[in-house]
């Protein structure tokens, strides 16, 4: 990015082009060297589950493909790019008109996907599908992990809604915005993150600091002036004593009578079951049954788990880093790789870090009451009487079906093949009983050919 200061610390839509690894470019301007402008396939997948996942949400991969179509080199991206020093004249005007011309299909967002199951395959002009490799990794890596962390919270809260707190520790602004999206892929019911929910179409909302309560310096006082202004607030009880400051609410109830339109209390530190138990016993003898209870601080998934096992109750739950930073497996090994060029496969044999070559398809197999029983990842060209995953969503760098970028469909998507999946994908605890991923032998065929014709 040329110049400095303030306008030039964030990424825009004009700066997308140089958002990529200094190799892709230089990769770039050897195939343009060695005249190779053939047609050629990449395939982003993993290999492996991460840690303590025993799927993955797939998100973030339509949302890519379309900033893709836009990719540009303004002529400040190609100004910083001669300033480098690598790049010769013709390569940077090729790059001046670049367009992306190839064909990109994916999974629906929502779609729980497992290892070696293509979630986007981008066919290309060789250079045109290289350049596309770190942009793609990276939107698709990022909402594809706070998706899959988010739905074991979801998973965890067994219908009762989540909230995102988690902004102010995530890794930089653009994850807390897109993580959004990922939120609600995945079920999140609300956020804190104005920006983000406006983005994104996920209702915001929050509730109180400790710091006005302190700076009050009386809690009685606090309450009332936030529930006047807020009605159907959440007020935040544990500043002091947790209990007494149930109870301030419930004086405020009786000071305020008809007018008092408190929504909830939020429970922040301590021992939340037993608060939550006492809170709830005491709102209920006031004639407050309608005040619901909200916990948050330093929750995840097996902590709500045991929450809502228990029968604690609490009626919602607000998480923060656990969900922002997905702090128990917060990456996920994608992979961007040629599976075919100029007509012909390509593999990779490197140990543990083997490639099935070819274009690819992904069939999701049903049994008669509609549950998935495995998946096959075949050619292309190959037909099973099963559901295809991997559908076109750019055709000749045209995007196709922009409606399904709204993350609301995604969420819609994602709940339905949830609860196709056998259950104990759904546990949360660790485990080996993976979901059952064939590969065709047309695939693997193919591979030990080309393997063959490499030696």
């Amino acid at each position: 990015m040329s110049g400095s200061g303030p306008s030039r610390r964030f990424v825009s839509a004009a700066d997308l082009g140089l958002l990529t690894d200094l190799y892709e470019l230089t990769m770039l301007q050897a195939y343009r060297a060695c005249d190779m402008q053939a047609r050629a396939s990449f395939s982003l997948h993993f290999r492996q589950l991460p840690a303590h996942r025993r799927m993955m949400l797939a998100c973030g991969q339509q949302h890519a493909a379309h900033l893709v179509t836009g990719l540009r080199f303004p002529g400040s991206a190609i100004d910083d790019l001669s300033r480098i020093g690598m790049f010769q004249d013709d390569f940077l005007r090729w790059l001046e008109d670049f367009r992306f011309t190839g064909d990109i299909v994916a999974v629906p967002e929502g779609t729980p996907v497992f290892p070696h199951e293509p979630l986007l395959e981008v066919t290309a002009p060789v250079a045109e599908a290289q350049l596309l490799e770190t942009l793609l990794m990276n939107v698709v890596h990022l909402e594809t992990v706070l998706a899959s962390k988010a739905l074991r919270l979801v998973l965890a809260a067994r219908g009762r809604p989540l909230m995102d707190f988690g902004m102010r520790r995530m890794h930089g602004i653009d994850a807390a915005v897109h993580g959004v999206r990922a939120f609600r892929v995945a079920g999140i019911a609300q956020t804190s993150n104005v920006l983000g929910g406006l983005a994104f179409g996920l209702p915001v909302g929050g509730t109180m600091a400790h710091s006005f309560i302190q700076a009050h310096g009386n809690e009685r006082e606090a309450f009332k002036a936030y529930a006047d202004l807020y009605p159907e607030t959440t007020l935040l009880v544990d500043t002091f004593d947790t209990i007494e400051g149930v109870d301030k609410v419930i004086a405020l109830r009786r000071e305020l009578g008809e007018r008092f339109r408190v929504g909830a209390i939020r429970l922040d530190s301590g021992d939340l079951a037993a608060l939550a138990g006492e809170a709830r016993r005491r709102l209920d003898s006031a004639g407050l049954e309608d005040v619901k209870i909200v916990a948050s601080g330093g929750l995840d998934e097996h902590a709500i788990a045991r929450l809502v096992g228990g029968d604690a109750p609490i009626d919602a739950f607000g998480v923060g880093t656990s969900l922002g930073t997905s702090a128990d497996s917060p990456s996920l090994d994608l992979v961007y790789k040629l599976t075919s060029y100029d007509g012909s496969p390509r593999v990779k044999d490197s140990p543990g870090k083997e490639i099935y070559p070819g274009e690819k398809q992904v069939y999701r197999f049903r049994d008669g009451s509609g549950r998935c029983t495995h998946d096959e990842v075949t050619l292309r060209d190959e037909r099973r009487n099963a559901d295809a995953l991997l559908q076109p969503i750019v055709r000749a760098g045209e995007p196709l079906h922009v409606e399904t970028l709204d993350p609301g469909v995604a969420a819609a998507w994602a709940r339905r093949e949830l609860g196709c999946l056998p259950a104990e994908l759904r546990r949360l605890d660790d485990g080996d009983d993976g979901y059952d991923v064939r590969i065709s032998d047309a695939v693997v065929n193919l591979r030990r050919a080309a393997l063959a014709g490499r030696r």
